[in-house]
């Protein structure tokens, strides 16, 4: 089973594209494929990559 065949309850999207101006269309993507192949999950956002396991809690 690939990872697009499976749920997923959350995924995290970290701040290193989400901040970067010149990276929103690669977030946008990133968001919109996200709601297209997991459109159960909930999508969580990051500060840093140490902050990643508190942003999915924050969903589970």
């Amino acid at each position: 089973m690939s990872w697009t065949e499976r749920p997923w309850d959350v995924v995290v999207v970290g701040g290193g594209i989400r901040k970067t101006e010149q990276l929103l269309p690669l977030f946008e993507r990133i968001v919109n494929l996200t709601h297209r192949h997991a459109p159960q999950a909930a999508i969580a956002f990051n500060t840093s990559g140490g902050g990643s396991v508190e942003a999915a809690q924050r969903w589970l």
